[in-house]
């Protein structure tokens, strides 16, 4: 066999050997390769990724109400579900108003919704010290609009990851 014939068997072997390694980084799979959790990613139960993406994040209200919904309140005990699994994190609960109104007004009402989610969450036995809650009344809308569609989604309480306990 002449030298070539050699180098291009070596280089077949290489790439063989390659191919049957148990390692998913050597293909360039990374940490998540075969369906593995990436620590962090929203596959990861213990993350604030999955958190927002998969128990959710938010709940919706009715114009000038506080009153939670049957569906925000299957929302917010898997989110009660959640902080109680995992201790280690305190929460932000952001109230928020649609357009409508005056900014006192909203102001207030975010107030309340934010307040009406924190008491769901202290019911199901999330410690109080770990929940605080601002409002923003109108002062931060996702969608800027004049229609009820659009106000409907600035209606809302948002619980968001503000930490961990652990410093």
């Amino acid at each position: 066999m002449n030298v070539l014939g050699k180098v291009i068997a070596l280089g077949a072997l290489g790439v063989m050997a390659a191919c049957t390694n148990n390692d998913p980084s050597a293909l360039g799979g990374g940490a998540g390769g075969n369906g593995s959790i990436v620590p962090g990613s929203p596959s990861d139960p213990r993350s604030p990724a999955y958190f927002q993406q998969t128990v959710g994040d938010r709940v919706l209200f009715a114009v000038d109400q506080s009153t939670l919904s049957p569906q925000a309140q299957t929302v917010l005990q898997g989110q009660a579900d959640w902080l109680l699994a995992n201790p280690d994190f305190v929460a932000t609960i952001e109230g928020h108003a649609d357009e409508q109104g005056t900014r006192e007004y909203n102001l207030g009402l975010g107030a309340k919704r934010a307040n009406a989610a924190r008491e769901f969450l202290i019911s199901r036995g999330v410690a109080g010290n770990r929940l605080t809650t601002v409002s923003y009344g109108k002062e931060r809308p996702i969608e800027i609009c004049s229609t009820e569609d659009c106000y409907s989604k600035n209606r809302r309480a948002v619980t968001v990851l503000t930490g961990s306990t652990l410093g």
